[in-house]
């Protein structure tokens, strides 16, 4: 495929109905619409050949959720190669495509792998009591905490769950947070 043929709108549009059919479930943009819509001219080898590099590179971008910074790392290097380099005009498409399109894939990859509940919002008050039984549970704070939990593959409304911490098991809830995340940060250097 020439050069003049794979300009950054007509990429860019490639970049946007592969994302359609991979990504957002449009089924109707099949590799022979793309072809007839964007590149009718180009001989099926060329737009076969294109549409790989395309899907490859996007493939790339998406499994490793790439930030700008790695977006730019990556595109540069692909620029660099001594084969099949990649055109700076080429690289202004992907650049356009990821801008529009990063967190929207994410978020529907997120939501396509998500099977069970999820938090949607956390809510929370301190009180202090100002009536008990022994005085010597007055003017003890307490929290006071509203969990709102969802489940994408039904439609009823979230569930809203509430419930009151004293000091000390706001305390065992905290390090148990640390745990979880001292977990994750050792999972992620792995």
């Amino acid at each position: 495929m020439t050069n003049k043929m794979a300009d950054t709108k007509t990429i860019s549009a490639l970049l946007t109905g592969l994302a359609r059919r991979r990504y957002y479930n449009e089924s109707e943009y099949t590799d022979e619409f793309l072809k007839s819509q964007i590149f009718p001219d180009s001989s099926d080898e060329e737009y076969a050949s294109l549409l790989r590099r395309c899907s490859n590179y996007m493939k790339s971008m998406v499994s490793a959720d790439m930030d700008f910074n790695q977006l730019e790392a990556f595109l540069t290097s692909q620029m660099k190669r001594r084969e099949a380099a990649m055109t700076e005009e080429e690289a202004s498409a992907y650049r356009k495509f990821w801008k529009v399109h990063k967190n929207k894939i994410h978020d529907t990859l997120v939501s396509k792998t998500n099977w069970n509940n999820s938090l949607k919002k956390v809510s929370w008050r301190i009180d202090v009591k100002s009536q008990a039984k022994n005085t010597e549970n007055m003017n003890e704070p307490t929290a006071i905490v509203e969990l709102q939990i969802e489940n994408q593959h039904e439609s009823q409304k979230a569930d809203v769950v509430q419930f009151e911490m004293d000091e000390n098991k706001l305390a065992n809830v905290l390090q148990n947070m640390k745990d979880i995340e001292d977990q994750i940060v050792q999972y992620c250097q792995q």
